[in-house]
């Protein structure tokens, strides 16, 4: 009951907006509100893992046992103002509530089953002091609550930030993040199945380049998820 209290008060002086349609979110509501909720694009792909239009972006590129989004994600609609939000103004939260939401919905899909390890993509030093966070590890983090599934988020590291991928084409982007990952403690990954978390997947370049670095380690089975996809 107290925290109840405390709740309703904090949510009364400061409260809680969608970031979808700006509404008040109620005591029971993360981040969206249920019309937006039920309303978010989502991919369904947790059900097809191993075969959707995500997955095939790295076929005969890099060995992948299953890949997965939540939404659908288009520049300027209201579904991404949830990763503007999270990438842009401040909201670690939103990760976090996002990848709980993640990890109930794919988890009813049998999608984490025989992941050992989650390893968040990382960002460059001067990135992350900038924006103060991960939001990749936010994910993670929201995701581990529920699963159990460790984190592992130093086993590979990003040494450079080139500049900002949102208005390259596929070819560009590929160029941009060319070597700038680096493994950083294979032992760790060494016979592991792991799930690399991304934000959001465009062409897969960086999931390309990180993976690419996580599968040196020998003996890896690589996953991939993001929280939207981008559907061209």
């Amino acid at each position: 009951m107290k925290n109840s209290f405390w709740h309703r008060l904090l949510d009364l002086l400061a409260p809680r907006l969608c970031v979808m349609c700006g509404r008040r979110l109620s005591l029971t509501e993360q981040v969206l509100c249920a019309s937006c909720n039920m309303h978010l694009p989502r991919t369904g792909f947790q059900y097809q893992a191993t075969d959707n239009i995500m997955a095939r972006l790295f076929w005969g590129i890099i060995s992948i046992e299953r890949a997965a989004a939540l939404f659908y994600y288009m520049a300027g609609s209201k579904p991404a103002n949830i990763l503007y939000d999270l990438k842009y103004h401040d909201h670690p939260e939103i990760g976090r509530e996002m990848g709980v939401m993640m990890a109930q919905e794919f988890g009813e899909a049998g999608f984490f089953e025989g992941i050992d390890l989650l390893v968040p993509v990382p960002l460059a030093r001067n990135r992350q002091r900038h924006r103060g966070y991960n939001q990749s590890l936010e994910l993670a983090k929201g995701i581990s609550c529920v699963t159990g599934v460790p984190i592992a988020s130093r086993v590979v590291l990003r040494t450079v930030f080139k500049q900002s991928q949102t208005q390259m084409q596929r070819r560009e982007r590929q160029e941009n993040v060319e070597g700038v990952f680096v493994l950083s403690d294979a032992d760790a990954l060494r016979g592991k199945h792991v799930l690399l978390i991304d934000d959001v997947v465009t062409t897969g370049a960086t999931m390309m380049a990180c993976g690419r670095e996580l599968l040196k380690a020998g003996g890896v089975k690589l996953s991939l998820l993001s929280l939207g996809f981008t559907s061209k």
